[in-house]
């Protein structure tokens, strides 16, 4: 893996996460991302339920500081059994 990217740090950077629709899906997400992006205020959050209501996505706008931090929240959010997709 090339240590190149298109990013300028740091940056806000959005992820979006979809997964089962469960109660505390949101709260465990803004958990994990907090685990890496400290200063995530959850109150930026945005949420969507899917058109069937069995799904729902969630955004975090993170203040990205480098690649390898973005790497290791993804890796985190595509390991968690709730997360169907991270984009």
């Amino acid at each position: 893996m090339s240590d190149e990217t298109l990013l300028t740090f740091p940056t806000d950077f959005p992820i979006k996460i979809m997964g089962e629709r469960r109660d505390d899906f949101a709260q465990t997400m803004v958990e994990l991302v907090r685990r890496h992006a400290p200063d995530f205020r959850a109150e930026t959050v945005e949420m969507r339920v899917s058109r069937n209501g069995n799904y729902l996505s969630v955004t975090c706008v993170v203040r990205a500081t480098s690649r390898a931090q973005l790497d290791a929240l993804y890796r985190e959010i595509t390991a968690h059994p709730w997360v169907k997709m991270a984009l």
